[in-house]
């Protein structure tokens, strides 16, 4: 027996959706060559990441071992599949392959913080192949709500596995290539030892719907629509962005892209020939000056992200424009769990300007860009794989497709994120358990999720902050004690000024201090903090973050 295994290792995307980021390896143990599939980001909230930019995966694992990387393969160019990217590429430093597209959109990424664009190679569709050490990958064009995605065929000593990417099985997605099945049971018909297979949507019980039939019924609605229409989606689905603007060129209003994704997105789409008959468009400032019921606005946010275009007209102009009374905005998006909040204070604010506000609670004018469960079961059919591998879902999805996979008489098991499995025998089994946790992008700096930083800064957030500071001269207090306070009410329970109260008892605690404790930062500063958070509680119950500040004079 030569020893070599062939390994699976997802470090993010496998028991959460988004952050995905998947090792291949293959080789002697502690020897393999690896290859990496995608390297996505997921995002922030402010409930349990606040002030945090985005959400990276931890490649610690990886970047130990980076001198046997041989190359990064991204399937398509969502963020959480390509973002972070030039974010870890320093640590990597491998070729990255993607196809025209979302090349265009890894170099771009690649500029912005400073790396080689030409780190990113082109690679063509299917049958043309990459080698990276012992792999030889395909990118084999799959549809879904971005152009150009492509699950990878990845042929190993071990036999050929199939990475699904996000897919869905449309025959005609607008932009970017059909599903098809030809071409699928083509590749799979020399057999296929596991296929690594996204599980977004397994709950989803109906056939997926194409791209295509929102088409009509987004048509009709803003054809019908009496003043200014604004559409939100996200930037990325270039097809719904095309449907959009089509349906406002018909309509006879000149079309107008704001936000920055969304601008990047569809050049992007331009500039790698995926997109070559996109309405025209005129620029904000040109759109001031046309009659508001010929104009239609393309516009980001569709997650109710503050900064975005969509929040923007919700508080009032922005680049000079303004909803009104009697205009219509379309959410044509599906909000992801988690943004509620962000979308319905959207909805609310322009509600009391007078404007309607269709949203995609009757299915009319979205479509999901994964596929359902008889789509996953259909591929599954086609595929005929070995063993089933769910990815890209939380834990109640990855276990919902095992089950799935099961009931038709194939092998599935559950490896979220730090599981390592050995698919080199008849059945996979679990190697080891690698300890991954995330990374945050807190403005330029890269932390760990487990520093405390954002932990204190929940803190913080959660309880307030009273600052304390003394000034000491020879060991003994010059003068009292004073406070500041953020986060915290001005009185408490005796009516009396909060910071008075606290000044008042922190004096009290310095008074009866000993001579060994004053000359002990440490002791000071503990009994300084314990009494300041006595006090709170007692007066407002609650008891803050104490920061404690001492100063010596000479």
């Amino acid at each position: 027996m030569s020893g070599e295994r062939l390994i699976y290792l997802p470090l993010g995307g496998a028991g959460e959706i988004g952050m995905n980021a998947y090792v291949y390896g293959y080789g002697k143990k502690g020897e393999e060559r690896l290859i990496l599939v995608d390297l996505g980001v997921a995002f922030s909230d402010m409930e349990t990441t606040p002030g945090v930019d985005l959400i990276l995966p931890d490649i610690a694992w990886l970047a130990e071992r980076a001198d046997r990387l041989e190359a990064i393969f991204i399937t398509h160019a969502h963020e959480d599949h390509v973002g972070a990217v030039a974010h870890h590429y320093e640590a990597l430093q491998a070729p990255i392959y993607a196809r025209a597209f979302t090349g265009n959109i890894a170099r771009r990424k690649m500029a912005e913080q400073g790396h080689p664009e030409d780190a990113v190679h082109l690679a063509s569709a299917w049958p043309e192949t990459v080698q990276a050490g012992p792999f030889t990958v395909g990118f084999l064009p799959v549809s879904h709500s971005i152009p150009e995605s492509a699950a990878l065929v990845i042929d190993t000593p071990e036999g050929r596995l199939i990475h699904s990417g996000d897919f869905k099985i449309d025959s005609n997605p607008v932009v970017g290539e059909a599903f098809d099945p030809d071409l699928w049971a083509e590749v799979s018909s020399v057999g296929v030892r596991a296929l690594m297979c996204d599980s977004t949507n397994v709950f989803s019980t109906h056939p997926g719907r194409s791209e295509s039939e929102v088409g009509p019924a987004i048509e009709e609605l803003v054809a019908s629509a009496p003043g200014m229409v604004v559409a939100t989606t996200f930037a990325s689905n270039v097809a719904r962005l095309k449907t959009l603007a089509e349906a406002g060129d018909r309509a006879g209003r000149s079309i107008v892209l704001l936000g920055r994704a969304m601008r990047r997105m569809v050049e992007a789409a331009v500039q790698s020939g995926v997109l070559s008959d996109f309405p025209s468009v005129v620029s904000p400032e040109d759109a001031t000056q046309i009659p508001r019921e010929n104009l239609m606005l393309l516009v980001t946010g569709s997650q109710g992200e503050r900064r975005a275009a969509s929040a923007q007209l919700a508080r009032g102009k922005y680049l000079g424009l303004e909803m009104k009374e009697g205009d219509l905005f379309l959410f044509s998006s599906k909000t992801i769990p988690g943004n509620e909040s962000g979308v319905i204070r959207i909805i609310n604010q322009f509600s009391e300007k007078g404007i309607d506000v269709v949203d995609d609670t009757s299915g009319r004018y979205h479509v999901s860009g994964h596929a359902n469960r008889p789509d996953l079961e259909r591929l599954q059919d086609i595929v005929a794989p070995q063993m089933v591998i769910p990815m890209h879902g939380e834990h109640r999805h990855l276990r919902e497709h095992v089950r799935l996979a099961e009931s038709k008489g194939r092998m599935g098991i559950i490896a979220t994120n730090g599981t390592m499995l050995n698919l080199s025998g008849n059945a996979p089994t679990v190697e080891e358990y690698i300890d991954v946790t995330k990374t945050y992008l807190d403005g330029s700096i890269k932390i760990g999720a487990l520093d405390g930083v954002v932990r204190d800064r929940i803190r913080m957030a959660l309880n307030g902050i009273v600052v304390v500071t003394i000034i000491l001269e020879d060991d003994e207090p010059l003068g009292e004690p004073w406070v500041e306070l953020m986060g915290l009410p001005e009185t408490g329970r005796s009516k009396a000024a909060l910071a008075e109260v606290l000044e008042a008892d922190l004096a009290q605690a310095v008074g009866r201090a000993g001579a060994k404790t004053l000359m002990n930062d440490d002791a000071l500063e503990e009994l300084l903090r314990k009494q300041a958070r006595k006090t709170a509680m007692d007066e407002i119950g609650r008891k803050p973050e104490a920061m404690v500040v001492i100063s010596r004079l000479g």
